[in-house]
């Protein structure tokens, strides 16, 4: 294994992690904001829908740098998003 292999294949795996993460925070917000809630059920609703817009836009933010960061000599390996 080459110096920097293992680092780009944990950068991989957590790539994936938050993608996955990603994936059920915005299933989760969605259903939220599907939701009619009034009084104090309408408060929590929109609480968690906004921790989980903050958490979907860190992970996207996580995600994007280590993207540069570790798998950027592959990008000609990568589809486009």
């Amino acid at each position: 294994m080459r110096v920097g292999e293992s680092d780009d294949a944990q950068a991989v795996l957590l790539i994936r992690t938050l993608c996955d993460l990603l994936h059920t925070m915005t299933q989760r917000l969605a259903w939220l904001e599907s939701r009619e809630a009034t009084g104090s059920w309408a408060r929590s609703i929109r609480s968690e829908a906004a921790t989980l817009r903050r958490d979907i836009n860190e992970a996207r933010c996580h995600i994007d740098r280590l993207e540069r960061r570790y798998l950027k000599r592959y990008d000609h390996a990568r589809p486009s998003r």
